[in-house]
């Protein structure tokens, strides 16, 4: 599909559609590659982080279980990130939001290498994880500024790929580091963060242009005062305006935004395999390496990367052929119907067997299993979570960033509390006990997305919250 390909488009729709041609595909590819860039470091800043676990408990003297605390602390900060850098990014535009985010991600990362107790470690992870925050929310804002709603998907999946890279290498060069020098080498590993999320920031700065579509910016619609209030004399160029960041959780109000916490559920499984993973697969199989711990994560984020487009496309192939099927009606919940089978099948039964192998099956045949499971979550969570997030932007273009926001906040709420509970639950109930209950969460994420698709032109007749229409989306 093409950006000239027709689609039975009213003459409405064919002037809308003429904003997406400001950039060329090549300005294009290159955008999605500097927002995919800074959506990578959330995902390398808790993937580098996770592994070292054990070793920062010995380091600062206390115990895994607390230590892990700070993954939700970080969840939190950037959930409170993700809602401030969206409200504004529809005020003051996408740009600045990277070039005022991306040093706090410097800032939380010297930090975290120098952290001598828990309560430094704690406020530093929180700024670290403020400052990546923006990648997502702000960074989906930019997709759906750029791509129209049929290409949107395959964008969308392509962003998501590129960003859960960070899933598939980070543990590796963490666990590498982490062996290399043991007791140190996981503060080294925020340094190298520092150095990566400098490097991003410079790229933003001078390759990132305004992705905003004209005239839609809260600043261009009001009028900028005078510098000493007389005529004829220059305008100011910056007026700082206080906004509510959590007025986007407004828009949950939406129940088919509030169902799109499918996505915690799916995700959450993700956490239950990996946050324990030296505590379940490294105590199970025998491994002591830190650097093999880190590669096991390698096959989950194999299957993100693999999972994200393949996701996206089929997600518009849906789209395209749905609304043909329908004589050119755009009914947004279409996107979701590829999401069915990923979270009735890999999600919740890739979790449930890691649970089961660990407990019953020995040796490499029992750790090889599990890698092939940790391959079918990532493929089936992402299955669900491209789309999702596409469907979130049809559905509310002209607040995406704040609906990407708002959403993901409400997911990282959840999960900040359920992941909390997951190694006392391995301590207390087991590994089999507590992926199966992970495994029933995540059924519960396809039931919702079920009633998304079976209701929501009904629900979305429920409460209007400023819906897209097909000429608007």
């Amino acid at each position: 599909m093409t950006e000239e390909t027709p689609l039975l488009l009213s003459a409405a729709e064919l002037t809308h559609e003429e904003v997406y041609k400001r950039f060329s595909p090549a300005r294009k590819r290159v955008i999605v590659a500097l927002v995919s860039c800074s959506a990578i470091l959330p995902m390398f800043a808790s993937g580098s982080f996770i592994p070292a676990i054990p070793q920062i408990a010995r380091d600062l003297d206390s115990t895994g279980p607390i230590i892990s605390f700070a993954v939700s602390l970080s969840i939190c900060g950037a959930a409170l990130g993700s809602m401030l850098f969206a409200t504004y990014s529809g005020f003051y535009g996408r740009r600045p939001m990277y070039l005022w985010g991306l040093p706090l991600l410097c800032l939380g990362s010297i930090g975290v290498a120098r952290s001598r107790t828990i309560p430094q470690l704690m406020i530093c992870r929180f700024i670290q994880a403020f400052g990546t925050s923006g990648g997502l929310s702000v960074g989906g804002g930019v997709i759906g500024d750029i791509y129209k709603l049929t290409e949107r998907g395959t964008a969308m999946g392509i962003f998501f790929a590129a960003s859960l890279l960070g899933n598939a290498v980070s543990p590796i060069i963490g666990g590498r580091l982490i062996h290399i020098a043991k007791y140190s080498s996981w503060r080294n590993v925020q340094l190298g963060l520092f150095l990566v999320g400098f490097c991003v920031y410079l790229g933003m700065l001078l390759l990132l242009p305004e992705t905003s579509h004209p005239g839609t910016m809260g600043k261009d619609k009001i009028e900028p005062e005078l510098a000493d209030g007389s005529e004829g004399q220059p305008r100011q160029k910056f007026k700082w305006v206080w906004l509510n960041p959590f007025s986007c959780l407004w828009l949950l109000r939406s129940p088919n935004l509030l169902l799109t916490i499918a996505g915690a559920t799916v995700l959450f499984t993700d956490y239950a395999l990996l946050i324990p993973i030296a505590y379940t697969i490294g105590v199970r199989y025998n491994i002591t390496n830190e650097a093999i711990i880190g590669a096991c994560f390698f096959p989950m984020g194999l299957g993100n990367i693999i999972g994200a487009p393949l996701a996206g496309m089929l997600s518009d192939r849906v789209v395209i052929k749905w609304r043909k099927r329908r004589g050119g009606v755009w009914v947004p919940e279409d996107r979701l119907r590829g999401t069915l089978f990923g979270a009735a099948t890999f999600v919740p039964l890739s979790v449930v067997l890691c649970g089961l192998i660990t407990h019953f099956v020995e040796g490499p045949l029992g750790l090889f299993l599990n890698l092939v499971c940790f391959f079918f979550n990532g493929l089936g969570v992402d299955l669900v979570l491209s789309p999702s997030t596409a469907y979130s932007v049809d559905v509310m273009h002209s607040r995406s960033a704040e609906t990407m926001a708002a959403t993901m906040s409400l997911r990282s709420f959840i999960l900040s509390i359920a992941i909390s509970g997951i190694l006392p639950s391995i301590n207390y109930f087991g590994v089999v006990v507590t992926n199966t209950a992970a495994g029933f969460f995540a059924w519960g994420g396809f039931l919702l997305l079920w009633l998304t698709i079976r209701y929501g032109d009904k629900m979305r007749a429920w409460v209007d919250v400023g819906y897209s229409t097909v000429e608007s989306t």
